[in-house]
């Protein structure tokens, strides 16, 4: 049987607890009960994203994520989808820069059916990969990226600014999606290559919340997943550290058919895992982070410059977060207009901070997004493993929301003043042609939320 201990519950984890162990091929897992409704949820994730793709393979991981589902050794084609779903469950996966993740929400009396279809094909998926299952998922991916990038409204925006804001050669440089000609040169081999090396027990975490008896579900966990071996010729991701500042402003002019003029922008902000990167998610949230925020009271209330202004946070581990500004003009206004407002507003922000009115509302916000995660078992879970895999402990997901409370009004101004600059940002400036001038101010509004939601369905962890 797996070795673990129990965690008892932390101070500030709202009485939450989860329990860790570890089987002897390396498969790192975490419990954590909730018996308030007889369902369970199961996420594995994977120590692997676009970050640690080569170049000319880009769109690897997230081609892998969508083969995942094309059958294993004793699931054929579509099994998976009609197992879980037939059984009354649901499931997905997604992969972002940092890693893959596969997830089912089950009830409760279904969880063993889940974990036996995540061993299955962390253990045999090579037995089913085969030429035809590959020119079919790379065919499925390759029209995501026309619908979601390419065909829609500032559907690239989201990797026009990541390419601005990390150099050439950076692991991060490129987004999960993929370029075309990637795609197309994927080979069999280099997917099985990247199955054998990646998808691994000692890579990987799995997590399981809900109505569940530990003890048995631990005994499944062994039964299923005991036998897979690991893997130890994995290569560390290359390093994606930069300086603070960017020194200078990168800026890019894009011409296309979209409704409205566009201004976008992404900061280069703190790492992921430090109480400098809660300060930034705070100030984004004062400054943009819903109707309420400076930035849409200044730029959509009271000067009418704009039909949509947000800020938000991608947070990152492996390399500098970025803070995400997206901001549609209203009707003929020029771009310059809107940019100096906003140089303005964050001028002032940086000099001041927030007031204690906007501290106690983007503290509440926060708190409220988190504790809307962890209180349903698929958020938990999924938080269990992303604190497990990025920083090395799982029990860091129960105790986010007082580090969010811990933050200072100067913390949050000091960080403004540090990183919300002109010489710390990659900017987007949309110019439409003729054949976008006409569309409604409403689907200006709602282009880039899309597309930067969509930054991702591959990267779940972009600008809230």
């Amino acid at each position: 049987m797996p070795m673990g201990h129990t965690a008892t519950a932390q101070a500030g984890s709202g009485g939450l607890t989860a329990t860790e162990h570890r089987l002897s091929n390396g498969l790192r897992v975490v419990l954590s009960e909730d018996h308030l409704t007889p369902v369970a949820a199961v996420c594995l994730w994977y120590d692997v994203g676009s970050r640690h793709e080569v170049k000319g393979r880009t769109g690897l991981a997230h081609l892998f994520e969508h083969l995942m589902f094309q059958g294993s050794g004793q699931v054929k084609g579509n099994g998976h989808f009609e197992l879980v779903q037939g059984a009354g469950g649901s499931l997905n996966g997604t992969t972002s820069f940092e890693r893959t993740n596969y997830f089912e929400t089950m009830p409760a009396h279904q969880l063993e059916l889940a974990l036996w279809l995540e061993a299955d094909r962390m253990g045999s998926l090579l037995a089913a990969l085969d030429e035809e299952s590959m020119e079919n998922q790379r065919d499925v991916v390759k029209n995501e990226r026309r619908q979601r990038y390419d065909n829609v409204p500032y559907g690239t925006a989201f990797e026009k600014l990541t390419a601005l804001s990390y150099p050439e050669g950076h692991p991060y440089h490129h987004t999960p999606i993929g370029s075309m000609a990637d795609l197309d040169a994927a080979t069999l081999e280099d997917a099985r290559a990247f199955f054998r090396t990646y998808y691994a027990p000692n890579n990987a975490v799995l997590s399981v919340v809900g109505d569940i008896d530990p003890e048995q579900t631990l005994a499944w966990i062994e039964k299923y997943f005991g036998s897979i071996p690991s893997h130890d010729g994995k290569p560390e991701p290359r390093d994606g550290s930069l300086p603070e500042i960017i020194g200078e402003e990168l800026r890019e002019l894009v011409e296309e058919e979209v409704p409205a003029r566009a201004l976008m922008a992404a900061y280069r902000l703190p790492e992921d895992g430090t109480r400098a990167s809660d300060a930034a998610d705070l100030a984004l949230t004062v400054l943009g982070g819903g109707e309420s925020s400076r930035l849409y009271n200044r730029l959509v209330r009271r000067d009418r410059t704009a039909v949509a202004a947000g800020f938000g946070l991608l947070r990152l581990s492996g390399a500098p977060s970025l803070g995400w500004l997206d901001v549609k003009a209203s009707g003929d206004v020029e771009v310059p207009v809107i940019e100096a407002a906003i140089d303005e507003e964050l001028a002032r922000f940086a000099a001041e901070g927030p007031t204690a009115e906007e501290m106690e509302r983007a503290q509440a916000q926060l708190e409220r997004e988190w504790l809307d995660r962890l209180s349903t078992v698929a958020g938990r879970a999924d938080e269990l493993c992303r604190y497990a895999v990025l920083f090395g402990d799982p029990q860091l997901a129960l105790t986010a929301v007082g580090r969010i409370l811990d933050v200072s009004a100067e913390d949050v101004r000091e960080i403004a003043e540090a990183r919300l600059r002109p010489d710390n940002r990659a900017v987007l400036v949309y110019e439409p042609v003729a054949a976008g001038a006409g569309e409604s101010e409403e689907a200006a509004a709602a282009g880039t939320e899309e597309a930067a939601a969509d930054g991702t369905d591959e990267n779940e962890e972009t600008a809230k």
